[in-house]
């Protein structure tokens, strides 16, 4: 029996469907394991059948993001150099996970630390995959809003970056200074759904 076949969807494009089926795993080694990082190879079997007989796949901590606006309407930021892009990354506050730590919590806690801002109740508006294709981790996005500035930056040891303030009327020209696809992504997304 043939995996494919067409059918029409809601607008009466003719669609091309083929039946999906996971990957299988037939065996798995770790290659690595540090503090932040876990690298497995995996030998699979793909949905149609093919054998990859090294398929790495990376394990990394749950991370969360807050989109911060202040009560002047200004989105705050961070910039950071970034080793693997190599170079400086404008972003939203963010950070690792604590384990059992809720996501607006950690949103919360993230933007404090990083930026000294606090707002109105943090609310968790999104979770997806920053690259599903080879990572096991999650990202979660958070809206802060009415923000100010309550205290000093309470940086990690290795954490080097500065406070940016940008008028959220320039949300444009802001995603364009912008590398972190999925940082991008949730401004899209919080501003399509009318979050601010």
């Amino acid at each position: 029996a043939s995996e494919f076949f067409a059918g029409a969807d809601s607008d009466s494009s003719l669609v091309i469907f083929m039946t999906l089926r996971p990957w299988k795993t037939l065996g798995s080694r770790l290659l690595l394991e540090r503090r932040w990082l876990r690298l497995h190879e995996d030998r699979v079997e793909t949905g149609r059948g093919a054998i990859i007989d090294e398929f790495h796949v990376l394990e990394s901590p749950s991370w969360v993001a807050t989109i911060c606006i202040t009560s002047t309407r200004e989105l705050v930021l961070v910039e950071q150099y970034r080793h693997g892009y190599g170079g400086f990354s404008l972003e939203l506050p963010a950070g690792v996970m604590e384990p059992g730590e809720e996501i607006a919590a950690a949103g919360a806690r993230e933007l404090l630390e990083e930026t000294g801002y606090q707002g109105d109740s943090p609310q968790h508006f999104w979770s997806t995959r920053a690259e599903p294709a080879r990572g096991r981790s999650e990202a979660h996005f958070v809206l802060v809003q009415n923000a100010t500035q309550e205290s000093d930056l309470n940086l990690d040891a290795t954490e080097d970056l500065r406070v940016v303030l940008l008028p959220l009327k320039q949300l444009d020209e802001i995603i364009d200074r912008m590398v972190h696809g999925v940082h991008v992504g949730a401004l899209l997304l919080a501003q399509r759904r009318g979050l601010f």
